[in-house]
């Protein structure tokens, strides 16, 4: 069975509470929950981290190193200023899904500069929680 890492970053454990109209009413563990669901369809297993600390999800990267065969990641406001967590997507060799519930490029002209694209597999945005769905599938159409 594969293993995915799903991490968010700082914040989004206020998700449903925090700004619904940009980031939707569903909690984390709504996402979390769906997410597992899915991946399981496709044989996959979900691990999750959520932190609102840079170095424990640069933890959770070096962790996953060997162990796990996809990284999706919602980094949060990581996005656009941890080079750190950068680097440690950079040394991960699996696949990593940059996943944002809102458009960063469709808000304030700080949130359009992603330090995490560079080093992903790829990036879905703007499509609310089936963003989520999305990385999945993506996961698994890349592990066949």
């Amino acid at each position: 069975m594969s293993l995915i890492l799903l991490l968010h970053g700082p914040n989004l454990n206020l998700l449903g509470q925090r700004e619904p109209d940009v980031y939707g009413h569903d909690t984390l563990e709504d996402h979390v929950s769906r997410t597992r669901s899915l991946a399981g369809e496709f044989g996959c297993d979900v691990e999750d981290v959520q932190s609102n600390h840079e170095g424990e999800l640069i933890e959770a990267v070096h962790g996953a190193r060997g162990r796990c065969d996809a990284i999706i990641i919602n980094p949060g406001a990581f996005t656009h200023s941890s080079w750190a967590l950068h680097d440690a997507l950079a040394a991960y060799d699996g696949i990593v899904i940059e996943v944002h519930l809102s458009n960063p490029d469709a808000r304030e002209p700080w949130r359009r500069t992603s330090v995490v694209a560079p080093v992903a597999t790829g990036s879905i945005s703007g499509f609310g929680g089936i963003g989520y769905e999305l990385a999945v599938r993506a996961v698994a159409a890349r592990l066949k």
